[in-house]
């Protein structure tokens, strides 16, 4: 097991169920490098340990995940080498999940933007509170939504509604995202959606290994056809933006409070 993290907890795995924890409530769990390798590095020792059959995805803080951080996208912005290190990242943080063995469960007790959406969205079940919301906003920062948006929100919702909510970066409450198919299970309270995801992980757990693991090795067989379609040529078009003078418009605005003035370049 990975050691030494700072951005995440991993609980020893209990009657077959491990449990990770997103731990930086104060900058709402957002996702630099370090948070991205770090969740990357764990699910891919979890998919070697043969004693954890269920992983239950938790956070710590009132949203699940606030997507990426702004200081790294002025980073990537600048520097070749840092925008390189962001995409090799995000690549390496997909293909964590879509090589993962074992089922995993998000618990959602807050909301989950831009790639905590495609985090959450990674999962096999989604539970939510009815109070989060789901929301893709690269295009509102001015960015393509190519850190694995555009496999999974096509996956979950479909193709026709992935397109409404990635060309606008509309945030989604709960009770819609659960109408569309992005969220599985939905609870009435934050407090609830931990006991929830443990709970179904708990049941996948005691469940024949071999016939768990082999469904979602041929669930994880459609996922990656499709990623090899879509993933690598949505983080170079990310990258491409990541060099625009559109997405240090779209942080300033944001940070602002104001409507930004995107100027196409």
């Amino acid at each position: 097991m990975s050691t030494s993290l700072e951005t995440l907890s991993v609980a020893s795995a209990t009657d077959g169920v491990c449990e990770i924890s997103l731990a930086r409530p104060k900058l709402l769990n957002r996702f630099d490098n370090q948070a991205q390798v770090e969740l990357a590095a764990v699910l891919e020792d979890l998919a070697k340990d043969e004693d954890v059959r269920a992983i239950v995805l938790g956070s710590t803080g009132k949203a699940f995940s606030a997507g990426g951080d702004f200081a790294l996208m002025q980073a990537a912005h600048d520097h070749d080498d840092a925008r390189r290190e962001t995409v090799e990242a995000g690549l390496r943080l997909v293909r964590s999940f879509t090589a993962l063995p074992q089922p995993i469960v998000a618990a959602m007790q807050g909301s989950a933007i831009g790639l905590g959406a495609t985090v959450a969205l990674m999962c096999d079940v989604v539970v939510a509170a009815r109070s989060a919301k789901l929301a893709d906003t690269h295009v509102k920062v001015g960015l393509v939504a190519g850190d694995g948006g555009c496999l999974v929100w096509p996956q979950a919702a479909g193709m026709l509604r992935a397109r409404r909510y990635l060309l606008t970066g509309d945030a989604l409450d709960a009770e819609t995202a659960y109408q569309f198919g992005m969220v599985t299970d939905l609870v009435d309270e934050p407090a609830e959606a931990l006991p929830c995801a443990r709970e179904i992980a708990r049941r996948i757990a005691g469940l024949a290994p071999l016939a768990v693991r082999g469904t979602k090795r041929a669930l994880n067989h459609v996922t990656s056809l499709r990623a090899a379609e879509v993933v690598e040529l949505a983080f170079e078009l990310e990258e491409r933006t990541l060099t625009s003078d559109d997405l240090l418009e779209g942080i300033a605005s944001f940070k602002e409070g104001r409507a930004a003035n995107f100027v196409g370049r």
